[in-house]
């Protein structure tokens, strides 16, 4: 089978890779062109000019997977490939688009005779060696063309990937994935502080999360991360309190306020990343000069230059 794959980031570009060692022929295109040269040198992937080149390159019926970031790259390089593409052809869209764009995208391509998959991507950095989690949407005959790449893709042919619903569950799945991750991260963040708070019984961190990986109801893949860099460096002395949010998370807890179910969890844990995000931190500053209005109390003041 072959295949153009759009978009060689971090992800795209491990995907080509393990794309290209599982026997599916891949042309490439990225803006950068180091990273075509490169992997068209380690793996045999077919370096692209363009999109249309891309494109003509691939037997008809065509697929076009797309890794793209969302909004702006992905709307514009869809609205291109509407004029290289014809009935027949797919789309899948691998990126951490909002499944509203999805769905208005899966019925713009519809009109023009080119399905639509979504393929919500899950396997970071690690995708390579371990296989990514793949959450498709789309009609089952267009799912069903790309299934070899799917396969190919996840961490075996029968586990790791599956058809879960029409176009736009697939993001609309990997949007709630994002969310639910958030507040394991955030849930695991406040335990260790708390543990390294407890300053008497001089607690070895890395002792404990590689302790907890072993029939412990709270292991998981992300304990086993936070096990190996505890192991090098608990203390994250030069690390930066920063925690940048994307934005599934921010949709996740919209989708949560327009169905009307409560998600505490991963609302608070969205609003702690913002809380790491304000350096200026108005908002307390406002806090404390209201303490010292009502009550007189102290109030911390920056030394002036």
């Amino acid at each position: 089978m072959k295949i153009a794959l759009i978009g060689l980031g971090k992800m795209g570009a491990n995907m080509a890779r393990r794309l290209c060692r599982g026997g599916i022929e891949v042309v490439g295109f990225n803006r950068s062109r180091p990273i075509m040269e490169q992997l068209a040198q380690e793996e045999g992937m077919i370096p692209a000019d363009d999109l249309a080149d891309a494109v003509q390159r691939l037997p008809s019926p065509r697929v076009v997977w797309l890794m793209l970031p969302s909004g702006k790259p992905t709307e514009e390089t869809l609205t291109e490939l509407l004029s290289l593409l014809g009935k027949g052809d797919i789309v899948v869209e691998g990126g951490n688009s909002n499944y509203h764009d999805t769905q208005r995208r899966g019925a713009m391509l519809a009109e023009h005779g080119i399905g639509y998959v979504d393929s919500g991507t899950s396997g970071g950095i690690w995708g390579l060696k371990e296989g990514y989690c793949l959450m498709v949407g789309g009609e089952k005959e267009h799912v069903a063309a790309v299934e070899p790449i799917l396969k190919t893709l996840a961490p075996a042919p029968d586990r790791g990937w599956a058809h879960v619903g029409p176009v736009g569950a697939g993001h609309f799945t990997k949007m709630i994935h994002n969310g639910i991750e958030y507040g394991m991260m955030q849930a695991y963040a406040e335990g260790f502080a708390l543990l390294r708070g407890k300053e008497e019984f001089s607690l070895d961190l890395a002792q404990i999360t590689e302790l907890w990986r072993h029939g412990s109801v709270v292991r998981s893949w992300l304990l086993d991360l936070t096990a190996d860099f505890m192991q090098k460096d608990q203390d994250l002395d030069a690390i930066e309190p920063y925690v940048a949010d994307s934005g599934e998370g921010r949709w996740t807890v919209k989708e949560s306020v327009d169905q009307g179910v409560a998600a505490p969890v991963l609302t608070l844990a969205l609003q702690m990343r913002f809380a790491s995000q304000d350096e200026y931190g108005y908002g307390n500053r406002v806090l404390a000069m209201m303490r010292n209005a009502f009550g007189g109390h102290f109030v911390e003041t920056k030394d002036k230059p």
